[in-house]
């Protein structure tokens, strides 16, 4: 009997697949001979490029509702769970205890239930349990899922993330070139240690056949450390303009966050400024030993791309990897990607 060419395809489950995350790593699986089967929650299909909607199966589902969750994994070979929000929309039933915690929940739930043999799941550096940040103690608790699951599992904690269709990068550089002036959260000084995005994509594909990355659980960062001001002064010259910042203190900051933020549109959250000044570094050598990675600097990266100057689809915060980080679809701050 002649074959059917996908059904030698080994077939993974990407939770947060439409995210900019989630669209390079279905490419990277892709290209490895894998079949993404996509969970997408109705009426997010449109977000799938074609050239993944081509390769791929798409699945309706929300990553909350476990039955919807049990449907997308059946009969796949691994589950790389990326889903996630960085601000929350209360009103529509939109939390991190929804997203990140029931959310995890029902993913692990599905993975025992099948007998997935491999399960991929990407955290946040600074997930912690119990941390004040209603973020980072919602990822942290999603991993403790995860490593209490008792699954073949890997955990990837990267700190912000930047590459092609990045919008952080590519929002500052907008705000560099049209506004008289770019507030800077208090002093600007804290730390960033952005990585980009095909150097945590590579660790995340790799691990599906590798073994000896089982029940470990990655920091990942870049290569150079930047303060905030460094960072802005590196995409303003980038991005061909001088870098006008004012800096402003932190209760004010705080305040405006949380007023402006009821509005749909506007790109900062109270929730988004806690990330940005907790700062995001880490020890690492041991993520890029392991995989055999020499990591992309940003300098480097901005030294030959115009993201700086006209980006956008992504985000540089961490750990919202199912959603187009800091927006998601329709730009809304508060979409999963599931």
């Amino acid at each position: 009997m002649e074959k059917v060419p996908f059904l030698e395809y080994r077939e993974v489950l990407v939770t947060g697949g439409t995210g900019f995350l989630g669209k390079t790593v279905c490419r990277a699986l892709i290209a490895r001979g894998y079949l993404p089967r996509l969970l997408v929650r109705v009426g997010s299909g449109g977000s799938i490029p074609d050239d993944i909607r081509r390769a791929s199966r798409v699945t309706p589902g929300d990553i909350t509702n476990r039955e919807a969750v049990e449907n997308a994994a059946q009969s796949t070979n691994a589950i790389v769970h990326l889903a996630g929000i960085i601000g929350e929309a209360p009103e529509k039933g939109v939390t991190f205890e929804k997203v990140h915690g029931e959310g995890t929940r029902n993913a692990v739930h599905a993975a025992k239930l099948w007998r997935i043999p491999r399960f991929v799941h990407v955290s946040a550096l600074g997930a912690e349990p119990g941390s004040p940040g209603r973020y980072f103690d919602s990822k942290g608790k999603a991993e403790e899922i995860v490593r209490q699951s008792g699954l073949a599992w890997t955990i990837f904690r990267p700190s912000g993330i930047f590459g092609p269709g990045d919008r952080f990068i590519g929002e500052l550089g907008k705000a560099l070139r049209r506004a008289p002036a770019l507030p800077v959260p208090g002093d600007g000084e804290f730390l960033l240690q952005p990585v980009f995005v095909g150097d945590l994509v590579k660790g995340i594909v790799d691990s599906l056949a590798r073994p000896d990355t089982e029940t470990t659980a990655f920091d990942v960062g870049g290569p150079e450390r930047f303060t905030f001001n460094e960072l802005v002064d590196r995409i303003a010259a980038a991005a061909g303009v001088r870098a006008r910042k004012v800096p402003v203190p932190l209760p004010r900051i705080r305040r405006g966050a949380r007023f402006f933020s009821r509005r749909e549109k506007f790109p900062l959250s109270a929730d988004m400024l806690e990330m940005l000044l907790a700062g995001h570094t880490c020890d690492d050598g041991p993520y890029y030993s392991a995989f055999g990675l020499t990591p992309l600097p940003l300098s480097g990266y901005l030294a030959h791309s115009k993201e700086a100057g006209d980006a956008g689809g992504g985000g540089l915060f961490p750990g919202d990897a199912g959603t187009s980080p800091g927006m998601g679809e329709k730009n809304s701050r508060s979409s999963t990607a599931a």
